[in-house]
C-alpha cells in the first residue's frame, strides 16, 4: 500500500511538472486574456454588490509606451533587467528593516508568476509555487516577455487590468501615447490600485508620481530597457 501511494504521488508530481512547463511555454507566445486574480476580483466585487465589469485590453510590448515600461520598473523593480527572478538584496532589506508594516520585496517576475498562475494568499504552499513559477518564466521567457505580460495583467485601477485599459479609461488614449508623467501616475497606484486613484490622486499618489519620474531619469530613461 505504501509503495502504491508513493507511485501515485510520483505520477501526480510528474504530471504537475509537465503541465506547468507546457502552460508556461504556451503563454510565452499567447496573450494572457484572463488570470486567476482577475477571476477572484470579479467574485469579490459580486460578493460586495459592486460593479463586476473587468477592464482589460491586451497590447503587445511594441504598442505600449516605453515610458510605461520604464515607470513600472522604476516603481516596482529597478534591478529587473539584471536579476534572475529574485532580488535578494531587497528581500534582505525588507526582512531586516525596522518598520511597523513590512514592505514588499517581490520582483516583477514574482508578481507575474503570482498573478498569472496562482491565487493570492500568504500560505507557504502558495509562496513555494510562486518561487517555482518565477524560476520557470525566467528560464522559458525573455525579460521582454515578462515585462510585456506584467504591463498587461497588473491591476492599475479598480477592476482595471493592464496599462492599455488604464490609459484608455483614465487618459482617453492608447498606452502607446502615454507621457512620462502619465505613465508614472499609473505606476504610482500599483501598491494598492483599489485604494489609490489615477483620476483623483491623493497627496501620496502625487508625491509618489514625482518620485517615480525622478527615478526614471536616474535610471537613464528609456535606454535602460533597450536591451531586454
Amino acid at each position: 500500500m505504501l509503495r502504491r501511494l508513493q507511485f501515485i504521488a510520483l505520477r501526480i508530481f510528474l504530471a504537475f511538472i509537465v503541465i506547468s512547463v507546457v502552460w508556461v511555454v504556451v503563454l510565452r507566445f499567447v496573450p494572457v486574456w484572463v488570470t486567476p486574480y482577475m477571476i477572484s476580483r470579479k467574485i469579490d466585487a459580486f460578493k460586495a454588490d459592486e460593479d463586476t465589469e473587468i477592464h482589460h485590453d491586451w497590447e503587445p510590448y511594441e504598442n505600449i509606451s516605453k515610458e510605461a515600461a520604464l515607470a513600472v520598473v522604476a516603481s516596482e523593480d529597478q534591478n529587473f533587467p539584471n536579476h534572475w527572478g529574485f532580488d535578494f538584496d531587497q528581500i534582505y532589506n525588507a526582512m531586516t528593516e525596522d518598520r511597523k508594516r513590512a514592505r514588499g520585496a517581490s520582483t516583477i517576475s514574482q508578481q507575474v508568476a503570482k498573478n498569472v498562475f496562482l491565487w493570492h494568499g500568504r500560505s507557504f504552499i502558495r509562496k513555494g509555487l510562486e518561487a517555482y513559477f518565477t524560476v520557470l518564466i525566467e528560464v522559458l521567457w525573455s525579460k521582454k516577455r515578462i515585462l510585456e505580460v506584467y504591463l498587461n495583467v497588473a491591476e492599475m485601477g479598480k477592476m482595471t487590468f493592464g496599462v492599455e485599459a488604464a490609459s484608455l479609461r483614465y487618459y482617453n488614449k492608447s498606452a502607446k501615447r502615454l507621457t512620462r508623467y502619465e505613465a508614472a501616475r499609473i505606476a504610482a497606484v500599483l501598491p494598492n490600485p483599489i485604494r489609490f486613484s489615477i483620476q483623483n490622486p491623493s497627496a501620496y499618489v502625487n508625491k509618489r508620481t514625482n518620485q517615480i519620474v525622478r527615478q526614471m531619469r536616474y535610471l537613464g530613461g528609456q535606454k535602460y530597457l533597450a536591451d531586454l
